[in-house]
């Protein structure tokens, strides 16, 4: 039986790359749409169908969306920060890219669209493990998922799609935006450690806790997603993506420094405003499609260290950051 064909937005990036090398492995055909904004082309799979334009220009990606069966829409702003600092662009991208996309699937008749929210929704919550039930977003860019998730409701109930919204937690592994100018928590540890400079900036006291889910274990989520008759009903379903557990800021650098057999010193610089002080998913509605995270912290950092020194062996990483 002939593979589904799959599109994904954002597939340069570090969930979209590591999702479209899955689904090739696995004979999917795969049509890809990144604006290269924040992704990297090479870290595009060379047999996916790829195709640099924005999700905002509607007439353009439109066509690209006939023949397809699943979409897995992706593309965003995440910067907490910078969306923080700029909310009309925030909505540009997040909602009316959202839109641009949500109507090309109902005019293309794509069967099934797994779209992404963000644990963010869950800022103002006090519940751990937070359940999908809650909703609580206290920044633009978690406002703007939010926002996602009401008109993906509305295409569900009146234009009959079949949609499903992930929660994605902390997702950690090979590709974690690493280039960026600030990389992310594991990210910049590997660096600055790999590259000789041993002050490892901690947000507050460290004591602050993230669930943390490695992208081999979404991407097995994301597989089930695709195939099972289950994922779907008759109301738009919604997953959180994260471990179930969490680690806190200060256990993450000692087992990257143990990883590493380098000790780093801890430089405590004030936190992030309005982090969250921990953040823990209750992962039963994947579980019950028969989803479980299969990663070790110490196994899926180790991947992340031999990613980042072959970056740095080929100069794409040049200085700690």
């Amino acid at each position: 039986m002939q593979k589904k064909k799959i599109l994904v937005t954002g597939v340069a990036g570090f969930i979209g790359s590591n999702l479209a090398d899955r689904l090739v492995r696995e004979g999917y055909q795969v049509v890809g749409i990144d604006n290269l904004s924040q992704g990297f082309i090479e870290q595009v799979p060379k047999e996916v169908e790829f195709h640099k334009l924005d999700v905002r220009s509607h007439d353009e990606i439109a066509p690209l969306f006939k023949g397809i069966d699943v979409v897995f829409h992706l593309a965003a702003k995440t910067n907490v920060s910078e969306c923080q600092e700029a909310p009309y662009e925030t909505a540009d991208i997040n909602v009316m890219g959202t839109l641009s996309v949500f109507d090309a699937c109902r005019a293309a008749g794509v069967k099934r669209v797994i779209y992404v929210e963000s644990s963010a929704i869950y800022e103002g919550s006090t519940k751990l493990p937070t359940p999908e039930t809650d909703f609580a977003p206290q920044t633009f860019y978690a406002i703007s998922k939010g926002v996602d998730h009401l008109f993906a409701k509305g295409y569900q109930e009146f234009f009959g799609m079949k949609m499903v919204g992930l929660r994605y937690f902390n997702v950690y592994g090979p590709r974690q935006d690493y280039r960026r100018a600030m990389p992310p928590l594991m990210s910049r540890f590997i660096i600055k450690l790999l590259m000789g400079e041993k002050k490892l900036p901690v947000f507050g006291d460290g004591t602050d806790r993230r669930d943390y889910v490695h992208v081999n274990d979404v991407n097995d989520l994301h597989m089930i997603l695709i195939e099972s008759p289950d994922a779907v009903g008759e109301e738009l379903r919604v997953l959180n993506v994260g471990s179930g557990t969490n680690n806190s800021i200060l256990e993450i650098k000692a087992i990257i420094e143990d990883v590493l057999g380098v000790k780093g010193e801890t430089q405590f610089v004030p936190n992030i405003p309005g982090a969250a002080k921990e953040t823990l998913a209750d992962i039963s509605g994947g579980k019950k499609l028969g989803w479980q995270p299969k990663a070790s912290m110490k196994e899926g950092l180790k991947g992340m260290v031999d990613y980042i020194k072959d970056q740095i062996a080929k100069g794409n990483v040049t200085k700690a950051v």
